[in-house]
Protein backbone atom coordinates (compact mmCIF):
# COMPACT_ATOMS: atom_id res chain seq x y z
CA UNK A 1 0.00 0.00 0.00
CA UNK A 2 1.22 3.50 -0.82
CA UNK A 3 2.09 5.46 2.31
CA UNK A 4 1.61 9.22 2.33
CA UNK A 5 2.77 11.64 5.02
CA UNK A 6 0.65 14.78 5.34
CA UNK A 7 2.43 17.63 7.15
CA UNK A 8 -0.33 20.14 7.89
CA UNK A 9 -1.28 22.12 11.01
CA UNK A 10 -4.92 22.78 10.10
CA UNK A 11 -6.74 19.95 11.87
CA UNK A 12 -9.91 20.04 9.77
CA UNK A 13 -8.00 20.06 6.49
CA UNK A 14 -5.79 17.23 7.73
CA UNK A 15 -8.81 15.09 8.60
CA UNK A 16 -10.48 15.86 5.26
CA UNK A 17 -7.42 15.03 3.14
CA UNK A 18 -6.64 11.90 5.17
CA UNK A 19 -10.22 10.67 4.76
CA UNK A 20 -10.23 11.24 1.00
CA UNK A 21 -6.84 9.57 0.58
CA UNK A 22 -8.02 6.62 2.67
CA UNK A 23 -11.12 6.24 0.50
CA UNK A 24 -8.81 6.01 -2.53
CA UNK A 25 -6.78 3.21 -0.95
CA UNK A 26 -3.79 5.19 0.30
CA UNK A 27 -2.36 4.86 3.82
CA UNK A 28 -2.33 8.47 5.03
CA UNK A 29 -0.49 9.53 8.18
CA UNK A 30 -0.05 13.05 9.53
CA UNK A 31 2.26 15.39 11.41
CA UNK A 32 1.11 18.75 12.76
CA UNK A 33 4.37 20.69 12.58
CA UNK A 34 7.46 20.93 10.41
CA UNK A 35 9.98 19.39 12.81
CA UNK A 36 7.86 16.31 13.44
CA UNK A 37 7.11 15.95 9.75
CA UNK A 38 10.77 16.20 8.79
CA UNK A 39 11.80 13.65 11.43
CA UNK A 40 9.18 11.16 10.27
CA UNK A 41 9.98 11.67 6.57
CA UNK A 42 13.67 11.01 7.24
CA UNK A 43 13.12 8.01 9.53
CA UNK A 44 10.20 6.20 7.88
CA UNK A 45 9.44 4.77 4.46
CA UNK A 46 6.86 7.00 2.77
CA UNK A 47 6.01 7.14 -0.93
CA UNK A 48 4.92 10.79 -0.93
CA UNK A 49 5.06 13.81 1.39
CA UNK A 50 2.33 16.46 1.20
CA UNK A 51 3.56 19.53 3.08
CA UNK A 52 1.99 22.89 3.80
CA UNK A 53 4.18 25.97 3.31
CA UNK A 54 3.12 27.73 6.53
CA UNK A 55 3.90 25.43 9.46
CA UNK A 56 4.95 25.89 13.09
CA UNK A 57 8.51 24.91 13.95
CA UNK A 58 9.96 24.59 10.46
CA UNK A 59 8.03 25.93 7.48
CA UNK A 60 7.38 23.82 4.39
CA UNK A 61 10.30 25.26 2.44
CA UNK A 62 12.71 24.37 5.23
CA UNK A 63 11.30 20.85 5.44
CA UNK A 64 11.76 20.29 1.71
CA UNK A 65 15.26 21.80 1.64
CA UNK A 66 16.39 19.57 4.52
CA UNK A 67 14.93 16.48 2.89
CA UNK A 68 16.85 17.23 -0.31
CA UNK A 69 20.03 18.08 1.61
CA UNK A 70 19.76 14.64 3.23
CA UNK A 71 19.64 13.03 -0.22
CA UNK A 72 15.95 12.10 -0.02
CA UNK A 73 14.36 11.90 -3.47
CA UNK A 74 10.84 11.16 -2.16
CA UNK A 75 8.20 13.10 -4.16
CA UNK A 76 6.92 16.22 -2.40
CA UNK A 77 3.66 18.07 -3.07
CA UNK A 78 3.56 21.54 -1.50
CA UNK A 79 0.29 23.13 -0.38
CA UNK A 80 0.04 26.87 0.11
CA UNK A 81 -2.24 29.88 -0.05
CA UNK A 82 0.60 31.80 -1.71
CA UNK A 83 -0.20 31.68 -5.41
CA UNK A 84 2.13 34.22 -6.98
CA UNK A 85 4.51 32.97 -9.67
CA UNK A 86 7.50 34.00 -7.55
CA UNK A 87 6.20 31.85 -4.68
CA UNK A 88 5.73 28.87 -6.98
CA UNK A 89 9.26 29.24 -8.29
CA UNK A 90 10.61 29.44 -4.73
CA UNK A 91 8.77 26.26 -3.78
CA UNK A 92 10.03 24.37 -6.81
CA UNK A 93 13.57 25.68 -6.34
CA UNK A 94 13.49 24.38 -2.77
CA UNK A 95 12.97 20.88 -4.18
CA UNK A 96 9.19 20.40 -4.28
CA UNK A 97 7.96 18.32 -7.21
CA UNK A 98 4.55 19.92 -7.53
CA UNK A 99 2.61 22.84 -6.08
CA UNK A 100 -1.10 23.19 -5.23
CA UNK A 101 -2.61 26.52 -4.27
CA UNK A 102 -5.29 26.73 -1.56
CA UNK A 103 -8.22 26.52 -1.81
CA UNK A 104 -8.12 23.48 -4.07
CA UNK A 105 -10.57 20.86 -5.27
CA UNK A 106 -10.04 17.40 -3.79
CA UNK A 107 -10.22 15.67 -7.22
CA UNK A 108 -7.27 17.84 -8.33
CA UNK A 109 -5.33 16.87 -5.21
CA UNK A 110 -5.97 13.20 -5.95
CA UNK A 111 -4.87 13.63 -9.58
CA UNK A 112 -1.57 15.12 -8.45
CA UNK A 113 -1.10 12.38 -5.86
CA UNK A 114 -1.63 9.74 -8.54
CA UNK A 115 0.92 11.43 -10.81
CA UNK A 116 3.53 11.74 -8.06
CA UNK A 117 3.14 8.19 -6.75
CA UNK A 118 3.17 6.55 -10.17
CA UNK A 119 5.92 3.94 -10.27
CA UNK A 120 7.81 2.75 -13.36
CA UNK A 121 6.26 -0.38 -14.84
CA UNK A 122 7.36 -2.69 -17.60
CA UNK A 123 10.31 -4.77 -18.64
CA UNK A 124 13.32 -5.19 -16.33
CA UNK A 125 15.54 -3.93 -19.17
CA UNK A 126 14.46 -0.39 -18.27
CA UNK A 127 15.71 -0.76 -14.69
CA UNK A 128 18.99 0.92 -15.70
CA UNK A 129 19.21 3.64 -18.34
CA UNK A 130 22.65 4.38 -19.78
CA UNK A 131 23.42 7.27 -22.10
CA UNK A 132 27.14 7.91 -22.55
CA UNK A 133 28.65 8.21 -19.08
CA UNK A 134 25.30 9.02 -17.44
CA UNK A 135 23.58 6.10 -15.69
CA UNK A 136 20.13 6.10 -14.09
CA UNK A 137 18.97 3.33 -11.74
CA UNK A 138 15.17 3.59 -12.00
CA UNK A 139 14.57 1.13 -9.15
CA UNK A 140 16.61 2.99 -6.52
CA UNK A 141 16.37 6.43 -8.17
CA UNK A 142 20.14 6.86 -8.30
CA UNK A 143 22.03 8.84 -10.94
CA UNK A 144 25.72 8.83 -11.76
CA UNK A 145 27.55 11.09 -14.17
CA UNK A 146 30.87 9.38 -14.69
CA UNK A 147 32.03 8.46 -11.18
CA UNK A 148 30.01 11.19 -9.49
CA UNK A 149 26.65 10.57 -7.83
CA UNK A 150 24.07 13.24 -8.68
CA UNK A 151 21.16 13.89 -6.30
CA UNK A 152 17.90 14.68 -8.09
CA UNK A 153 14.35 15.31 -6.99
CA UNK A 154 11.67 12.89 -8.20
CA UNK A 155 10.57 15.21 -11.02
CA UNK A 156 14.15 15.98 -12.08
CA UNK A 157 14.81 12.24 -12.23
CA UNK A 158 11.67 11.58 -14.27
CA UNK A 159 12.55 14.35 -16.72
CA UNK A 160 16.13 13.13 -17.16
CA UNK A 161 14.96 9.51 -17.59
CA UNK A 162 12.49 10.56 -20.30
CA UNK A 163 15.19 12.41 -22.24
CA UNK A 164 18.02 9.92 -21.68
CA UNK A 165 16.00 6.90 -22.84
CA UNK A 166 16.13 8.29 -26.37
CA UNK A 167 19.36 10.28 -26.86
CA UNK A 168 19.10 12.69 -29.77
CA UNK A 169 15.31 12.63 -29.94
CA UNK A 170 13.71 16.06 -29.65
CA UNK A 171 10.87 16.28 -27.11
CA UNK A 172 8.45 19.18 -27.23
CA UNK A 173 7.65 20.97 -23.99
CA UNK A 174 4.06 19.78 -24.20
CA UNK A 175 5.20 16.16 -24.58
CA UNK A 176 7.47 16.47 -21.56
CA UNK A 177 4.68 18.06 -19.50
CA UNK A 178 2.35 15.20 -20.42
CA UNK A 179 4.94 12.49 -19.74
CA UNK A 180 6.63 13.81 -16.61
CA UNK A 181 3.81 15.79 -15.00
CA UNK A 182 1.00 13.55 -16.20
CA UNK A 183 -0.89 16.43 -17.71
CA UNK A 184 -2.09 17.41 -14.21
CA UNK A 185 0.35 20.13 -13.22
CA UNK A 186 -0.60 23.69 -14.06
CA UNK A 187 2.20 25.27 -12.06
CA UNK A 188 3.04 27.55 -14.99
CA UNK A 189 3.95 27.27 -18.63
CA UNK A 190 7.76 27.37 -18.20
CA UNK A 191 8.01 24.58 -15.62
CA UNK A 192 9.91 22.39 -18.12
CA UNK A 193 12.47 25.16 -18.71
CA UNK A 194 12.98 25.53 -14.96
CA UNK A 195 13.63 21.83 -14.47
CA UNK A 196 15.97 21.64 -17.46
CA UNK A 197 17.92 24.50 -15.87
CA UNK A 198 18.15 22.52 -12.62
CA UNK A 199 19.42 19.42 -14.45
CA UNK A 200 22.04 21.41 -16.33
CA UNK A 201 23.40 22.87 -13.10
CA UNK A 202 23.74 19.38 -11.64
CA UNK A 203 25.00 17.47 -14.69
CA UNK A 204 26.97 19.80 -16.95
CA UNK A 205 30.73 20.22 -16.71
CA UNK A 206 32.60 23.48 -17.06
CA UNK A 207 33.86 24.08 -20.57
CA UNK A 208 31.78 21.29 -22.12
CA UNK A 209 28.52 21.50 -24.09
CA UNK A 210 25.34 20.92 -22.10
CA UNK A 211 23.99 17.39 -22.03
CA UNK A 212 20.53 18.80 -22.72
CA UNK A 213 20.33 20.63 -26.03
CA UNK A 214 17.75 23.36 -26.59
CA UNK A 215 15.96 23.14 -29.93
CA UNK A 216 14.60 26.64 -30.36
CA UNK A 217 10.87 26.84 -30.82
CA UNK A 218 10.48 23.10 -30.24
CA UNK A 219 11.88 21.68 -27.01
CA UNK A 220 14.84 19.66 -25.75
CA UNK A 221 17.02 16.68 -26.62
CA UNK A 222 19.57 14.71 -24.59
CA UNK A 223 23.04 14.58 -26.14
CA UNK A 224 25.02 11.81 -24.46
CA UNK A 225 28.59 12.53 -23.46
CA UNK A 226 30.99 9.85 -24.74
CA UNK A 227 32.27 7.59 -22.01
CA UNK A 228 36.01 8.18 -21.53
Amino acid sequence: MIRILLVEDEAYLTRTIARVLGEEGYAAESAGDGRTGLARALAEDFDLVIVDWMLPGLDGLQVVRRLRAAGMSIPVLMLTARGQVEDRVEGLDAGADDYLTKPFALPELLARVRALTRRPRGAPVDAVIRAGDVELDTIHHLVRSGDVRVDLTAKEFALLATLAKRPGQVFTRSALLATVWGGTSDVYANVVDLYVSHLRKKLDRDGEPSLIRTVRGVGYAFESRDTP
